[in-house]
């Protein structure tokens, strides 16, 4: 029999039922970009295992020279990563050719700035020897360095179009040429490093080629995509429209992507500081350091991409009109990208020599990375609901947010305190990733409280997105 006085559903209630109607479609977007971001990351982990089949001092060669390079890549990026508030709200207000021209402006601020950080790049390769790296280090470092720079540009024509089509989204199909990608890359490391098919044994130099090989083919196979799909879009498509450079979206593209390059360089520019001071310890410490991060940073690639799903659904729910359903993306994406990485942390506290053994044999550089990965475990969380957060909030059009907790958590509180303990306590690398830990728990703790005051103001921003 039913009830002549109608039950009112629990606010708790009908969040729990909202959030599950939430998590399918952010979950349905978030895979193929998790599984991509997983493949990018996976390239850096098989040059890293394979080099590791050369000696120590190649696996610190490639850890300097990967890192220095993702200093400059990762403010490109950072800067690209506009695109997603701009092309997902215009998207999801129906203004296409809004998003369509969103392209365009990236693409130009890919090849300027492209060019201009190879230059820069060439520059630092030939004073790497300022920074102290280990004298059985720098060789391979420098001819690394100088290889893979010749892959940047296609790395950012490539990031233009993957957050152009993510923020509209397509997501699969990068999802498919990433993973080739690696497949070529695989290919060319066995051809490149050992010396097969006629090739000379180029070592970590090699790995580097190999690379922007991939890189390269990236780029292309993205192009090929997106001109076939656009010639198939009914009503007109980025191919269609025009190629000027108007100031009003450039300006907004630089106002949303600056505060995020900056962070994103913040972020990434840390542990690059942390390999250059870790180049100055042994190198065995380092090339435990280097597999103990590149492990991290493959679990981190999971969050990443639920980070860039949540901002795409945040940033359409904003141009739909629809503040709630927003609200609900960010959280839901919280959730996910926190619960993932609680499983990541038992892993490497449960498996740490089965993980470090698919990098290297040398007993010493396990010995060392075992300690590394239960530091890791110990901010995996903390890593991803930051990262998360940073995606909520980016969707939202903030991006200074972020860029200001990087700059406080990573470079007044990681940096100067690991260095501390590194080398003042004499605590080594150990030391200097309880550093990093401590600067992960403030970014975490400061952007989730971030979201959550961002959130009261969704339906203000609604109205004007």
């Amino acid at each position: 029999m039913s009830s002549a006085v109608p039950i009112e559903p629990s606010r708790e209630a009908v969040d729990s039922v909202a959030a599950e109607g939430e998590l399918r479609p952010l979950f349905r977007l978030a895979w193929p970009v998790i599984i991509a971001e997983l493949g990018w990351m996976g390239m850096g982990l098989v040059d890293t295992a394979m080099v590791g089949r050369v000696s120590a001092e190649a696996i610190g060669a490639v850890a300097v020279g990967t890192h220095t390079f993702f200093v400059a890549a990762m403010f490109g990026i950072g800067l690209l990563l506009g695109l997603d508030p701009l092309v997902s709200q215009a998207w999801g207000a129906g203004r296409t050719e809004d998003a369509h021209r969103g392209l365009v402006h990236g693409v130009y601020v890919s090849l300027g700035l492209g060019v201009l950080s190879m230059a820069v790049l060439w520059w630092v390769s030939a004073r790497l020897s300022w920074f102290g790296v280990d004298a059985a280090v720098l060789p391979d470092a420098i001819g690394y360095l100088d290889a893979v720079t010749w892959g940047l540009v296609p790395l950012l024509l490539f990031a233009t179009l993957r957050r152009y089509l993510q923020g509209t989204g397509i997501v699969r199909p990068v999802m498919v040429i990433v993973l080739v990608a690696n497949v070529v890359n695989a290919l060319a490391n066995w051809v490149l490093i050992f010396g097969h098919l006629g090739f000379p044994a180029m070592g970590a130099r090699g790995s580097a080629w190999a690379t922007t090989l991939a890189r390269v083919f990236m780029l292309g196979a993205v192009v090929a995509y997106a001109v076939a799909h656009d010639r198939r879009r009914a009503g007109g498509g980025f191919l269609r429209v025009s190629w000027r450079i108007e100031a009003r979206l450039l300006d907004k593209l630089l106002r949303l992507g600056l505060p995020a390059a900056v962070q994103v360089t913040l972020e990434g520019g840390v542990f690059t500081a942390a390999t250059l001071l870790a180049a100055r310890l042994d190198p065995t410490a380092l090339a435990a350091h280097q597999i103990a991060l590149g492990a991290a940073a493959f679990a981190f690639m999971v969050p990443l991409g639920v980070s860039s799903a949540g901002a795409v659904r945040v940033g359409q729910k904003l141009g739909g009109r629809d503040p709630e359903g927003a609200r609900r993306a960010g959280w839901t994406a919280l959730l996910l990208g926190g619960g993932f990485m609680s499983l990541s942390a038992i892993s490497f506290l449960v498996v740490p020599h089965a993980i470090l053994r698919i990098f290297t044999s040398e007993a010493s550089v396990i010995e060392v990375g075992t300690g590394l990965l239960a530091i890791a475990a110990a901010f995996q969380l903390f890593d991803g609901v930051q990262v998360v957060a940073t995606g909520a909030l980016r969707g939202s059009g903030d991006t200074r947010t972020s860029m200001l907790t990087s700059l406080v958590g990573y470079w007044l509180v990681s940096l100067p305190l690991g260095a501390f303990l590194c080398f003042s306590l004499g605590l080594g690398v150990y030391g200097l990733w309880a550093g990093l830990t401590f600067g992960l728990v403030f970014a975490a703790i400061a952007l989730v409280w971030a979201w959550s005051r961002r959130t009261r103001r969704l339906p203000e921003l609604a109205a004007v997105a």
